[in-house]
This record gives C-alpha cells, structure tokens and sequence, in this order.
C-alpha cells in the first residue's frame, strides 16, 4: 500500500513476535489527482488522527461518492477490487491518518470463536468516514503501543488486535458472507462412527444409531456427515459393505453366498445386484478377473 499513496509512511519496526498488526502513520496535504489504490488481502482499517478534509472514493469507472472527515473518524477497507481516492485538506490543515492491516489469522480465529471451529471465510463490509469509538479507542492503542512504546508487548498487541476483530465481526460483517456454514462432522466423531459401522456391517443400516454415536439429530448429523466425506451416511456404509466383499472375494475360497451373508445381505441376488452397481461387475467376475501381481 506505501508503494499507491502519496508521501513516506512511518512503519514500525519489524517485531518477528508481533505478527497480528502492523500499523503505518502518513502525514498527507490535499490531492487532488486520484490515486489507484489495490485491493487488500487483510482487512485495513484508517482512522483520522489531525485535521479535516473532503474524501472522494469510487470504484473503477464509477460515480464519486464523498464525505467529510476529521479526527476519530475511521475508513474500513475489504474490498477485493481496485478503487480510486482523492481529498482536500481544509485550510492549510496536515492530514494525518494512521494506518492498521489486521492479520488473516487473527480474523479467522475470531470466525471460529464466534461461529464455530468450521465457520467460513468473513468479509467486511466497506466503511467509509464513520465514527465508532471502540474502534478509536482501539486503535490509538494498538499506534501508542507500537509506535511509542521502546519495546511492544507482543501480548497485548495481540489483545488488542483480537477485541478488535471480535468488535468488527459483530458490527460490520458483509451480510453476504457466509461464516455459519454447515459445519462438517469433527474428525473424532467421525472416526466413532465408521468405527461403528465396520463393527456393524452385517447389521441393517441405522440411522438414528449413527446419530446417537454422533451425539446429533438425524437431519444434522446426516448434513454433517455429507459435508465430511462427501457420501450420505448410507452410501459411505454400502461403500464399506462392498469394500470388506471385495477383500473376502480376493482373499479367500468362502462362497459368494457366505460373503454376503457377512456383509449384511441374506438374498445372494440382492447383493449381486448391489455388488454390480458399486463395483461394475458381479462377485463372480470380480473374484475370477485376472490381476497383476
């Protein structure tokens, strides 16, 4: 960002222990010429420190939308597209705004803490010259911290970053990101319940057995489970079935009826039918097929 915006920022000093903030300060007169400024992995955050001016943004090729801001107010940037900026500092006024790119990790921890260990990407929505004063509190910490202090503490650096993120996703979160999504089945629910289901597979398919094993309703531990391996519980159980057949055909001299029998089918011509759909081929042709060795 220093590289698109008029004037040298004052950076802080590199800390490899601080890694959830960096904060930048600039010292601007009026421009009048716009600027392309790029679009922003991290979430950055401006706040007014000194003086007033009129700011005009816009997208490419769009209308200018302006406002008028002076100290405490604050701009949030998420946008994944290019836009153009130009203000006019009042009177003979220095403008000075202070810079923070808040770090991914730090944002999707705060996703996870208030949506849920599997919550989705988050986006911001894009403010232009409001007031909030957390958010001024905030972040005249994290500059007094970082660019005062002779040696920052990481903690609470990390602290402040994190309220801060927290703040952001209760009061500015894009309504269009998703983070609740359907959580997929936690790796060690998962496990339980395949284990269950190689322990079963002579049994009828149950569902709500499943579930309980899961500690789940039905409807979600059916989502969940989909979502994990991508096969509704019952399809992943016929997989199995048909997969423990395929060993006892190859490796054994027990009869096809047997071998159905011991996963889960009484009628042989049921599971050669079933056989057939999962596999291609009927148990015999699959026993006999040559293979490499």
């Amino acid at each position: 960002m220093p590289a698109h915006l008029p004037g040298v920022a004052e950076t802080t000093t590199p800390r490899p222990q601080i890694k959830d903030a960096v904060v930048q300060l600039f010292r601007h007169q009026t421009l009048l010429e716009p600027i392309r400024v790029p679009c922003v992995a991290e979430p950055l955050l401006v706040l007014v420190l000194a003086g007033t001016a009129r700011v005009e943004e816009r997208s490419l090729g769009g209308e200018w939308q302006a406002s008028r801001v002076t100290a405490g107010d604050f701009f949030l940037t998420n946008t994944r597209e290019p836009y153009e900026m130009r203000w006019q500092t009042e009177g003979c006024e220095v403008f000075e705004v202070m810079h923070l790119y808040l770090g991914l990790g730090l944002i999707e921890q705060a996703a996870r803490e208030a949506f849920g260990e599997q919550a989705g990407a988050v986006t911001f929505v894009d403010v232009s010259g409001a007031r909030d004063e957390q958010v001024s509190f905030i972040l005249n910490q994290l500059r007094i911290e970082l660019t005062e202090q002779r040696q920052p503490s990481a903690l609470l650096v990390h602290s402040l970053a994190q309220a801060l993120a927290i703040h952001l996703l209760r009061h500015y979160l894009d309504p269009d990101s998703n983070p609740r999504r359907d959580n997929a089945l936690p790796a060690y629910k998962l496990r339980r319940v395949i284990e269950a289901m190689n322990v079963n597979l002579a049994e009828n398919f149950s569902l709500s057995h499943l579930a309980g094993i899961a500690e789940l309703s039905d409807y979600h531990f059916s989502r969940t489970f989909k979502r994990a391996t991508g096969l509704s519980p019952s399809q992943y159980f016929i997989r199995l079935r048909m997969g423990r057949a395929r060993r006892l055909l190859v490796e054994t001299a027990r009869s096809v009826i047997d071998i159905g029998l011991e996963v889960g089918y009484s009628s042989p011509s049921h599971f050669s039918q079933v056989f057939r759909r999962e596999v291609g081929v009927t148990p015999s042709a699959y026993r006999d097929a040559p293979r490499s060795v």
